[in-house]
């Protein structure tokens, strides 16, 4: 049996799809849609010289912590096993038991799998993937877009990342731009999700950005990944598909004005992602583009469920789930999550590095976040109230990492005149001695939420700091400010 009729694929052979689609070809969307200015006014041209010129915007490198949202079709199964962060195993053997349930339709394919047992457990052998639109917009009913931006607003958040169509090939918005090999009523959801979540993201004064998955479509290419061999076939090279993702860029871009394009996994060759580039750095300069495109352009890395051992001139931003996955898996518990106090050193040591943090988020189906990943935003959130001073428009300092005489980890941040030194362990006692550093004889030292600055001497290459007698113990870690700054790191002989 074909890879197609196991999946029970219905390709949608009518003459005004098939029109629609030879129209796209000889007729691409315009870059008039982008309302792009006029050739004379063009800064970018579709060429990898012209756009590299392209600066990473100010409030990029402020932001610091960015909101990642999978959710689609596999949110209504919302399973997958627990076999650990991407990174711990093989990765043949990974994607058979992938614990990535934003992946369900390429592991159900997989013969043995987890998922394809608990499939044909709880929905049968003949249930196709694609049924689940039905119960995700049933659902999708009930999603408040504006108490989802408030709780991102809440926890201190700056921008925040949709998957507006993963893999699978289901969008989240209702497109013009028809797919020939899927149902109509299995193309898209009824609700307008990017736009009702834009709307309600840009009320709390946040920026929005989109994902796309333009180098999978399972519905274009429905081949089963069951090694990085496959892996690296996957991607549709038909020029249909090319003008698909091409065409389905440029209406996201005209129509929600995204201030981050998020591509994943590659692009057709065939695709003008130049083109792209230069309409939308022209049209919008703020714009940040990612580096998984296949381009030599983009203005940030993306390491996943990793992140870099030092501070990287070029600006990066580590992304990845509170758990093993980005869609939602109910089968996650607390051991497969970080702790606050774990999420909290992750961050710290992210942005003195010249990082982001991209944190994931799987809602269920109806949009509701689950408590356990809320737990985790919230006490990220709480840290950030007292200490978001050390983190936001901060940049690396000369060194990201140093160390107290008692052996407390430090992550080092500044802004302006200000040197933030971040104790990422519980002191032992109202003193801490940072190694190596020398600070001005005027310097005032502050524990962000103390107002009152504290005593402190130069003991040789250390600075002593008397910590208030209030500290609160329970919080993950503890950020000092020193003004003006220690002007160099020494090495203790």
């Amino acid at each position: 049996m074909s890879i197609r009729q196991d999946l029970r694929y219905t390709p949608v052979k009518n003459l005004g799809t098939y029109l629609f689609m030879l129209l796209l070809v000889l007729t691409p969307i315009t870059k008039q849609a982008l309302g792009q200015h006029q050739d004379q006014n063009r800064e970018f041209e579709p060429t990898v010289q012209s756009l590299q010129n392209h600066e990473v915007p100010e409030w990029f490198e402020d932001a610091k912590l960015g909101i990642f949202i999978h959710w689609g079709l596999y949110s209504v199964p919302a399973w997958a096993p627990l076999t650990g962060e991407l990174g711990t195993m093989d990765m043949d053997v990974w994607f058979k038991n992938n614990p990535y349930a934003e992946w369900y339709l390429n592991s159900l394919r997989i013969d043995g799998s987890p998922t394809q047992k608990h499939h044909y457990e709880h929905y049968g052998k003949d249930f196709n993937y694609y049924d689940f639109s039905t119960d995700f917009n049933s659902e999708l009913k009930k999603w408040d877009p504006a108490e989802m931006a408030s709780l991102f607003k809440e926890v201190n958040a700056r921008y925040v990342v949709l998957t507006s169509k993963h893999h699978d090939g289901y969008l989240l918005w209702p497109s013009n731009i028809l797919n020939p090999y899927l149902p109509f009523n299995q193309r898209h959801t009824e609700r307008d999700v990017v736009g009702e979540l834009t709307e309600a993201v840009r009320d709390q004064g946040l920026r929005m950005g989109l994902y796309y998955s333009g180098g999978i479509d399972w519905s274009f290419k429905p081949v089963v990944i069951d090694g990085m061999k496959m892996f690296g076939i996957s991607t549709p090279e038909s020029d249909q598909y090319a003008d698909y993702v091409d065409a389905h860029w440029r209406e996201l871009i005209d129509k929600y004005q995204p201030a981050i394009l998020w591509n994943d996994i590659n692009y057709p060759d065939e695709g003008e992602a130049l083109e792209i580039f230069a309409d939308y750095y022209n049209e919008y300069p703020d714009g940040v583009i990612n580096n998984r495109w296949g381009q030599d352009i983009h203005d940030f890395t993306t390491p996943e469920y990793a992140q870099y051992d030092q501070i990287t001139p070029e600006k990066w931003e580590s992304t990845r789930g509170i758990d093993f996955s980005f869609g939602y898996n109910r089968n996650s518990t607390p051991e497969q999550m970080p702790s606050v106090d774990e999420l909290v050193d992750m961050f710290v040591d992210i942005v003195s590095k010249n990082g982001n943090l991209l944190l994931n988020v799987g809602p269920k189906a109806d949009g509701t976040i689950p408590e356990l990943q809320v737990e985790r935003l919230r006490g990220l959130g709480e840290w950030l109230d007292v200490n978001g001073e050390a983190i936001f428009g901060t940049r690396p300092w000369v060194q990201a990492q140093g160390e107290t005489a008692g052996g407390n980890r430090i992550r080092f941040t500044q802004k302006g005149n200000a040197l933030y030194a971040t104790l990422l362990d519980e002191p032992a006692g109202n003193e801490v001695v940072i190694q190596s550093l020398v600070v001005e004889e005027n310097a005032e030292i502050q524990l962000l939420g103390h107002s009152e600055t504290v005593d402190w001497e130069q003991q040789d290459n250390d600075l002593r700091i008397s910590l208030p007698g209030n500290i609160d113990t329970g919080q993950p870690a503890h950020s000092i400010k020193i003004t003006p700054q220690a002007y160099r790191l020494m090495k203790s002989e």
